[in-house]
């Protein structure tokens, strides 16, 4: 479903990307004692956090594309990084990589949070949630209440992310892909995306929607497989079951149901979009 890329997003970044190279091979051996490492780890990190790069993005074949050597300095981040006690309000933590504290551009609403080595685009806006480390959100994108953007994930701009929806972080193993959600999706609320999944451009997961790499995505009229754990763009998808038969019984295994097909930028009607998914049985 995806590539691996050792190469760097840009030549500029080829000798900091050698460096992170050299600590990887010898990551056994550090601590947080080791200043030169933190230093050159938290150098590779703030790419990220500024947006100068990213962990993973969209080839030119239109797949996936990781940058592991960028994956590689978040896991060493958590070994040369100091235990750092942080204080808000009467809550007191202890991490090894601080939060965020500027968001140029970007509502933020009492409650949120976003960790060092993400980043937010001017214009996203975050309700009471959490985006962590190494995540990419898109300008225009809304992370809605206790929805949580896991590590190393990549959101698209203009993207409606419902009330508690988990899309999962992604640091180990090293050949695991990030989730991505492209521009102009809609996830229903409580739905999930994990393992590398992928919910394409302009499409819409109905609520409770469980999209993972091994979860069928299946097409309602023709009742084929479409893919696994990825959503084509411009769709309308909700949970379904599939029966299978076990030496113990009959049960329903859990896939996804495409319903509809829709035209660019149909996804913006909302009114219109709750009418089809209710009629199916399914709500947003």
């Amino acid at each position: 479903m995806s590539s691996t890329a050792q190469t760097s997003t840009s030549d500029t970044h080829a000798d900091l990307e050698r460096r992170i190279a050299e600590l990887w091979e010898r990551r056994t051996d550090l601590s947080d004692a080791d200043g030169e490492a933190r230093e050159t780890v938290f150098e590779a990190v703030g790419l990220l956090d500024r947006g100068e790069a990213r962990v993973a993005e969209i080839g030119e074949d239109g797949e996936v594309v990781v940058h592991e050597w960028l994956r590689h300095a978040l896991l060493l981040m958590f070994r040369v990084g100091e235990l750092e006690h942080t204080e808000a309000g009467p809550f007191r933590f202890a991490d090894r990589l601080p939060l965020k504290t500027e968001h140029p551009g970007v509502r933020v609403v009492p409650g949120a949070s976003a960790r060092f080595g993400s980043y937010l685009e001017p214009g996203a806006i975050l309700m009471p949630s959490f985006v962590n480390v190494g995540a990419r959100v898109g300008s225009g994108t809304l992370v809605d209440t206790w929805a949580t953007v896991g590590s190393c994930a990549q959101v698209g701009r203009n993207v409606h992310i419902s009330g508690g929806v988990g899309i999962g972080g992604v640091l180990e193993p090293p050949q695991a892909a990030p989730v991505v959600v492209e521009d102009d999706a809609l996830l229903g609320s409580r739905s999930i995306v994990v393992e590398g999944a992928r919910v394409g451009k302009g499409a819409v997961l109905g609520a409770g929607t469980i999209l993972g790499p091994t979860i069928p995505v299946i097409d309602a009229e023709s009742g084929e497989e479409i893919a696994r754990g990825r959503v084509p763009d411009w769709s309308v998808a909700i949970a379904a079951t599939r029966p299978r038969t076990f030496p113990g019984g009959e049960f329903g295994l859990a896939c996804v149901l495409v319903i509809k097909r829709l035209a660019e930028g149909e996804r913006h009607d909302k009114a219109a979009l709750e009418q089809l998914v209710r009629h199916h049985g399914g709500a947003l």
